[in-house]
């Protein structure tokens, strides 16, 4: 019997993107993805009709009995039960305590046991191991740099949020480290100039020595952080996803050059699916299922 198409989802603080993903070879259908930006300070009402309208598009031409959906959302949530978590964010306020599953299912038209939540860091791991990056190994490390820091493990094929953002580290959390506002804080503290992010860090760092700096620090930092995580959980390859991530040939020689003063010669690799990777990992949760 062929796999189903599955609806993957990804549901950011500013968006949502849908798609329709073959799960037989694990990529999207052609001309199926939807993206809309969705004010996630509105009330209920609009967020959840915003969301329905971009997965509706994404469904179109699929039979309403055939529709299984899995979604990529943010933490902290009741992920089997579908239920929203988050309060003290400046993000989705007006959803708290919503069975989120529930009020999908009855505007969609579809059956609440059709709708399958996962963690979002946990998604865009489970979309490199099913048809990406650390696709084939046992044990894989997830991070996702961008204005916050995401993290999964994946150990033998199912992949779950390993919610690294604050540990401890260097007199402070992690994220405070491996985030864009350090770039951002860090160049300012150097040069006294204010930069909008590590796009424009980036764009400057081959002529600005100061900018080059910063990125070899963030490398080493990294670096650091990640030793103790990789002897910890006997990881075999670093998938790195995220905006920092696009400005790897920056950090990578002190990244790398730092795992080897820890005797560690981990494969660091970038996301092969990019964009697609949450999606592809949440409609993969049907996958899972099914083995």
């Amino acid at each position: 019997m062929s796999k189903p198409v599955v609806l993957g989802v990804d549901i950011g603080g500013s968006h949502i993107t849908a798609a329709l993903v073959n799960l037989e070879n694990g990529t999207l259908i052609k001309g199926s993805i939807k993206r809309n930006a969705v004010d996630s300070k509105k009330d209920k009402e609009e967020i959840l009709n915003d969301w329905c309208k971009v997965i509706n598009k994404a469904f179109e031409g699929s039979a309403p009995n055939e529709r299984q959906i899995g979604i990529a959302m943010p933490g902290p949530f009741d992920y089997k039960n579908g239920i929203s978590l988050i309060k003290d964010q400046d993000k989705f306020k007006s959803l708290y305590l919503i069975n989120i599953k529930e009020e999908l299912a009855k505007r969609l038209h579809i059956e609440p046991s059709n709708i399958k939540f996962i963690n979002d860091a946990a998604a865009f791991m489970q979309g490199e191991v099913f048809n990406g990056a650390a696709k084939g190994y046992t044990n894989a490390l997830g991070l996702t740099l961008g204005t916050g820091l995401g993290s999964a493990v994946s150990i033998n094929g199912v992949a779950k949020d390993a919610a690294l953002w604050d540990s401890k580290f260097l007199g402070g959390i992690a994220e405070d480290y491996l985030s864009t506002r350090w770039f951002v804080n860090k160049y300012f503290s150097l040069t006294g100039k204010k930069l909008a992010g590590v796009k424009e860090l980036a764009a400057i760092a081959n002529n600005d020595p100061y900018a080059k700096q910063v990125f070899n620090e963030f490398g080493r930092a990294l670096g650091h952080f990640l030793a103790d995580i990789i002897k910890e959980k006997n990881t075999e390859v670093v998938v790195l996803g995220g905006n920092i991530s696009q400005a790897f040939n920056l950090f990578s020689p002190h990244l790398i050059s730092n795992l080897k003063a820890f005797h560690l010669d981990t494969e660091i690799k970038l996301t092969g699916l990019n964009e697609h990777a949450a999606l592809i990992g949440a409609a993969s949760c049907w996958d899972l299922v099914a083995k």
